[in-house]
Formats: C-alpha cells, structure tokens, sequence
C-alpha cells in the first residue's frame, strides 16, 4: 500500500472533481512543477491507487438504459466463497459495480440494461450460474437522482 502524503490526497481530490485536468493546471493547484506532478500521478497509477479514468455520462443524451441494482447472498461468507464470488464477477463487463456490504445481502451489484429481456439474459447466464450464490434481489432503478461526481468548488483566494 502506498503511502499519501498532503499533495497526493490533494492531486486525488482534484482529479475526482475533474479527471480531464491539464497536468500544468493540476500542477499549479497542488503547488508542484508539471513533471513532479506528473510523476506523483504515475506512481499512482502504477501502485494502483488510481484504477482508471471514467466518464460520467447523462442518460437523457444518450440511448436509454436500465440500471438494476442487484443484492447477492453467498451460502457462506468464507474467504473462499467470498475471493470466488469477486474473481467470475470480475470476468463479465455486464457488472459495473460490485460492492462488498454488511447487513442484510453479501454483495450489491450494479448492471445497465437496454430491456428486461437483456436482464432476463444476465440474470440466467451470469447471476445464477456465479459460485455460491444463494438469492438474487434485483430492484430496476426509476431514474437516478444524484449523480456520483461532486461539484468543483472555486477556489477562494
């Protein structure tokens, strides 16, 4: 595990707000030159604190999709069944998200479909046939109401 010092906690902060940032735009917020910054982000990068880019797309704009968020329960929650379960759901793109959680189902996984048909598909193929399943509960999202990337604050001088 890496180890984050203030700059780097701050460059993570400021690539969250805004990913597309130019390094030297970056580098002035952070008080660092372009190539120190950059390096900082590589190391990042290669120790994998940052997994990746993403782009957060708005669904009115684009082809509609259905999100279905899907709770999971193991038969056991045993390291095994647990590093099973993660590594088949790491195998299907299908899944976007997959969160470990407490309380009532082991795991919640997010899928877009263009249909219920495309579901009916995933659910068969991919959720039932997953190593130590033991109950599926989908739920179809109405819409999403708050979007996952924060607002950039202006920086106050």
């Amino acid at each position: 595990m890496m180890a984050l010092d203030a700059i780097d906690r701050n460059i993570l902060r400021l690539l969250r707000l805004d990913a597309r940032m130019s390094n030297a735009s970056l580098a002035v917020e952070v008080g660092l030159s372009p190539s120190a910054c950059l390096r900082r982000i590589k190391l990042m990068e290669q120790t994998g604190v940052i997994r990746g880019y993403t782009a957060l797309v708005d669904a009115g704009n684009v082809e509609s999709t259905i999100a279905v968020i899907i709770n999971v329960t193991l038969e056991r929650q045993t390291e095994d069944y647990l590093d099973r379960f993660e590594a088949a759901v790491r195998k299907y793109p299908e899944i976007r998200e997959c969160f470990l959680m407490t309380g009532g189902s082991d795991y919640l996984l997010r899928v877009e479909v263009a249909n219920a048909g495309e579901f009916e598909r995933i659910h068969k193929e991919i959720l039932s046939a997953m190593p130590g399943v033991s109950r599926i509960h989908s739920s179809f999202a109405i819409r999403n109401v708050l979007a996952t990337r924060p607002r950039r604050q202006s920086k106050r001088v």
